[in-house]
Parts: C-alpha cells; structure tokens; sequence
C-alpha cells in the first residue's frame, strides 16, 4: 500500500492565507503576489502584497501598489496600509 501524504501546511502558511482573505475582502482586489514575510515580535505577521490597481495598455505601464498587511498570531487582521505605488516597469535601483 503506497499512500502519499501531504504533510499538513505550515503555521505561517495558514496565517498568511487568512491575511491574503482579508486584504481581499477589504481592498477588493485580487493580490499580484506576495513580496514579503516577517514575523512580528508579539508573534504576528506582516506580510508585503502587491496588487493591480490600474490596469493599462501597454501592460508596462499598468499601476500596482505595494500594501502592508499585519495580522496577529490567529490570523486576525490589525493593519493594512498602502507603502507605495509604481509602474510594472519599474524596477528599483
């Protein structure tokens, strides 16, 4: 019998999946990707976001931003905050 268990998903990862729910549900946007991780020292998480905010043509141009999304240790939303915004073409230096 050949069984192939998955093991179960990392604390964080679960943590950081609930950030991502609320992000959504709050900003209404899909996230682009996630850009950072740390843990916090009162045992949260702050997590770095990208998403679209400006869909453009040519796609070079489109604007997305880079949102702070904190969380306790539960999951639980604390903070979010947009840190910046840029062109997909944008690269920094």
């Amino acid at each position: 019998m050949n069984v192939s268990a998955e093991p179960p998903p990392h604390p964080a990862a679960v943590v950081i999946g609930a950030a991502l729910d609320q992000f959504r549900a709050l900003i209404g946007r899909e996230p682009e990707g996630v850009t950072g991780v740390r843990k916090t020292q009162d045992g949260g998480w702050s997590v770095l976001v990208d998403v679209v905010e400006l869909e453009r043509i040519p796609a070079t141009t489109t604007v997305l931003a880079t949102y702070r999304v904190d969380v306790d240790a539960a999951g639980e939303l604390l903070a979010c905050e947009r840190l910046r915004r840029y062109t997909r073409g944008t690269t920094d230096l």
